[in-house]
């Protein structure tokens, strides 16, 4: 009576089952980690969306000349978007590779003081603030006085910087928005889509 032997797997067959579990291991790597700077650049679409509602509020605040008026004078109301402002944190190498954690008077007092009577513009002037760890750097850019602040024209640019990976190559994130002639009236209108190069680093 013959005992039937059971065939074993060769050596290349092993071989080729090892090559595909590493291949297979390298995209679920890369998979991943694509899928968790993916997430951390959520940070960055929120605040500038954000940032973006926060300037049309701004300008949608009605506003008057703040220099004492003589006897007869009037003064019309001013619609203006918020001035240039510093950017939170103001170095990119506290972002490199790591989360910044804000103070708040960086998202305030810190701001320019360069508006009517003094006041701060910037994030102060946007109402804008993170009280969470950032990943970004963040930059709000407008007009740089308030002569040009209200007029058709006038035009804004949030902006997120970061170095998830500390590799010194930055990503950037852009959201823009501009003052437009609307019915008669202006208004301030958003970019339907933010820019963004190199997202992932």
């Amino acid at each position: 009576m013959k005992k039937s032997l059971k065939r074993g797997f060769t050596l290349v067959e092993l071989m080729i089952v090892v090559a595909i579990v590493g291949v297979l291991a390298a995209l679920a790597i890369y998979g991943v980690r694509k899928y968790i700077a993916n997430s951390k650049t959520a940070e960055a679409r929120n605040a500038l969306g954000q940032m973006s509602k926060d300037a049309a509020t701004a300008y949608a605040r009605e506003g008057m000349d703040t220099s004492i008026m003589t006897a007869g004078d009037s003064t019309g109301v001013v619609n203006r978007l918020c001035l240039n402002g510093t950017a939170v944190p103001v170095a990119v190498a506290s972002i490199k590779g790591q989360k910044y954690q804000s103070k708040p008077q960086e998202w305030t007092t810190d701001q320019p003081a360069t508006g009517p009577g003094g006041s701060h513009e910037g994030f102060a002037c946007l109402k804008f603030s993170m009280n969470d760890p950032q990943y970004y750097q963040y930059t709000y850019t407008g007009p740089a006085d308030v002569a040009s602040a209200g007029v058709v024209g006038a035009s804004f640019s949030a902006i997120a910087n970061g170095d998830l990976n500390g590799d010194d190559i930055l990503s950037t994130f852009q959201i823009d928005g501009q003052v437009k002639t609307e019915g008669g009236g202006t208004e301030v209108f958003i970019a339907p889509n933010m820019q963004e190069i190199n997202p992932e680093e």
